[in-house]
């Protein structure tokens, strides 16, 4: 006569098998969705380093600081902090265009005005050794205007996608503008960069 424990684990061993039979055939069955990431982990990224970022780039007067690029799989996903100080009118050639790297704005702080539209004047290729090119957005373009932009009047909470290939030009900041950026770059055009080297970036100044 079978005991109940050696009954619950005859049990419990066909259940573990037929589990693990299931899950070996989702694995290998071609018609199941599969992660674009397979075992990645997550990124979390505190407030008080973005905070850091942009007391960083006031104290030093930097605009752009990245602050990772992350592998998602068919993709990196740049964090960006960018702090623009008061504009009265636009600087000559200051249309930015990206080629490969699409961006999205989270406004936190400030207010300004930002022109968006793909058909972009006097579109000069922009050098391939800058830091913009080589660590945050790759090849791109700057231009003197963007022909029948639309004006955006951005302000705290607001959030702008700009694709690929848009122009995007701000003609002007009222006192400041403070954003958070997010770079969706499909290409991976943009190097790594982790929670390390964010550190190690945050403790020396930007010269060095």
């Amino acid at each position: 006569m079978t005991s109940p424990l050696k009954t619950l684990l005859l049990a419990l061993g066909a259940a573990t098998c037929v589990g693990a039979g299931m899950l070996a055939q989702a694995k290998i069955n071609p018609t199941d969705p599969q992660p674009t990431c397979e075992m990645c982990p997550g990124t979390y990224i505190p407030l008080s380093e973005l905070e850091a970022y942009t007391a960083k780039a006031i104290a030093e007067k930097i605009i752009d600081q990245q602050v990772r690029d992350v592998f998602i799989g068919k993709a990196h996903i740049g964090i960006g902090m960018v702090y623009r100080g008061r504009l009265d009118k636009p600087a000559p050639d200051s249309v930015a265009e990206h080629d490969l790297v699409s961006e999205v704005y989270h406004v936190i702080s400030g207010s300004a005005t930002l022109v968006l539209g793909p058909d972009i004047v006097n579109r000069q290729r922009r050098p391939a050794t800058l830091k913009t090119v080589v660590e945050y957005n790759g090849p791109g373009h700057n231009g003197s205007e963007v022909r029948n932009g639309v004006a955006h009047q951005l302000k705290a909470g607001d959030v702008v996608v700009i694709p690929a290939g848009t122009g995007h030009w701000f003609t002007k900041i009222d006192d400041h503008i403070n954003y958070l950026m997010v770079r969706i770059d499909a290409d991976k055009v943009t190097p790594l960069k982790s929670e390390a080297q964010s550190k190690a970036y945050l403790a020396k100044p930007a010269g060095d």
